[in-house]
């Protein structure tokens, strides 16, 4: 049975993209490996906002209560950081994917949202790791008490690995996808859902939400919530100006 053009380009596209899902599997799982060998120096990265607010190092350490606590934290923070030097290369095999079936300003359209969507992730996890990290850790830090003050009994902060590995991760991953809100709403402007009068007639509600995710996404500390939520609502009023373009 001799089988139509149709169903040959189907099979040609199914084949395709199972040899991409192979490649983007076998990528993953050489970075995994790649970043588990490397696993305690990117922990020392992350340590070292932690470092800095330190009042005492010969008392500062961190601790894990069981014993495969530590090597599961190596294990879970190897997948993120695999899931993260990852994504340039799952995009760009989307990007492959589709761009055969795209119009040349469509390609342009996914090209700027997979460059500015990478770059405002990167942007939000750096900005986290260099201002909002160090920031709710110095304000956690202030409990500590390693004087002798009235003969007080001394407290000091000695967080497990897998709690700190977490406290990190959670925050530079929030910020990450918090930042990718702007790309978020100029979809929702492009597909119609979302109008730009809207935006700026319902401003004060989508402030409050915004208010609302810094809270969600961040430590409990006023300082991280302000910040967070200031940035977004400066993106916000970038996509307010921009909009109309799209």
């Amino acid at each position: 049975m001799i089988k139509s053009k149709s169903e040959m380009t189907l099979i040609s596209h199914f084949n395709e993209l199972k040899q991409r899902l192979l490649f983007c599997v076998i990528t993953f799982i050489l970075i995994f490996i790649i970043c588990y060998f490397f696993s305690s120096q990117i922990y020392q990265f992350l340590l070292e906002p932690f470092l800095k607010i330190s009042k005492n190092l010969d008392h500062r350490k961190l601790i894990y209560t069981s014993p495969t606590e530590a090597f599961l934290a190596y294990l879970k923070l190897s997948l993120y950081s695999t899931i993260f030097f990852s994504f340039p290369i799952f995009f760009a095999q989307i990007y492959l994917f589709l761009a055969p079936a795209l119009y040349k300003n469509e390609k342009k359209i996914v090209l700027l949202t997979i460059f500015f969507s990478s770059f405002l992730f990167l942007f939000g996890a750096i900005f986290s790791y260099y201002f909002v990290l160090p920031m709710a850790l110095k304000f956690f830090s202030a409990f500590e008490n390693i004087g002798s003050i009235n003969n007080e009994m001394p407290i000091f902060l000695e967080t497990k690995i897998s709690e700190y590995l977490n406290f990190a991760i959670n925050l530079l991953f929030g910020f990450g996808v918090a930042f990718l809100s702007p790309i978020f709403l100029l979809f929702l402007i492009k597909s119609g859902v979302v109008k730009i009068k809207d935006l700026r007639s319902k401003r004060r509600y989508w402030i409050v939400v915004i208010f609302i995710v810094s809270a969600v996404l961040t430590p409990p500390d006023v300082l991280s919530q302000i910040s967070l939520a200031i940035l977004l609502i400066i993106l916000f009023e970038i996509v307010i100006l921009i909009g109309n373009k799209f």
